[in-house]
């Protein structure tokens, strides 16, 4: 697969999800290649498909002291943040069709095949996961929840953390993402690097009632570099979609 990589830098959510629109209708008509869009946002709340109201913790007031806007989108999951020290990576690529099952004499029924959208994820969730061994962590999945985790023997190395919270697993990428009609992926993943965590504070972050949230600035004396991170990801990312 030809993969064009962009780097936007510090980029306007709604700007983004502009950009996501026209580039996804390009690649479905033949006329760009697929793309990765590697970006920050300033610090924003976004609320997925699920996303419940009662997940935002803080008033009007405290957003505003904080500089946070808020967006419902249409990715899949309830609520998350994005801000400076996040890397944030919107892959765009036609996904493969899972063929309509038919049984012997029957007829399909007309249906456009679904992509493989269970699929996508957990390859977006292995890109991560390969990447973040090179930058010296080791994560994985865990069952019946989306996103990459690093084991509480890991979180055990986060300075920051409660000694209650370095017993669990803890979050270090959100994904969330949506695939269009005509099977283009859309929205994607968020690791953290180097954000603020306190943000964090203000949200049941995806809806999950106490489980950490780490990042790679917790984990490291000397953390990895914003460009450092990057390079990983896109390395990953094609050694995993190839």
């Amino acid at each position: 697969m030809t993969l064009q990589v962009l780097d936007l830098g510090l980029i306007e959510y709604e700007t983004a999800w502009k950009l996501q629109e026209q580039y996804a209708a390009e690649i479905a008509e033949g006329r760009r290649p697929p793309t990765l869009l590697l970006l920050e946002h300033p610090h924003v709340y976004t609320f997925g498909r699920r996303g419940k109201q009662e997940n935002l913790l803080w008033g009007e007031a405290q957003l505003r002291e904080k500089g946070i806007a808020i967006h419902w989108v249409d990715r899949g999951g309830d609520v998350t943040y994005h801000g400076p020290g996040q890397l944030v990576g919107y892959p765009l690529v036609p996904l493969t069709p899972i063929p309509l099952s038919m049984g012997e004499g029957q007829r399909g029924d007309g249906r456009i095949p679904q992509a493989d959208y269970v699929g996508y994820i957990r390859k977006l969730e292995n890109a991560l996961i390969i990447a973040l061994a090179h930058l010296g962590v080791a994560a994985g999945q865990r069952p019946g929840l989306t996103g990459v985790w690093v084991q509480a023997d890991v979180h055990s190395r986060c300075w920051r953390c409660s000694p209650q919270d370095r017993k669990k697993p803890a979050k270090i990428a959100a994904i969330g993402v949506k695939v269009d009609a005509r099977g283009i992926s859309r929205h994607g993943f968020a690791l953290n690097v180097n954000p603020d965590m306190t943000y964090w504070d203000g949200i049941i972050a995806c809806g999950l009632q106490d489980e950490p949230i780490v990042s790679l600035a917790d984990l490291f004396a000397e953390p990895p570099s914003m460009e450092q991170v990057k390079a990983e990801v896109v390395r990953a990312f094609r050694a995993v979609f190839a």
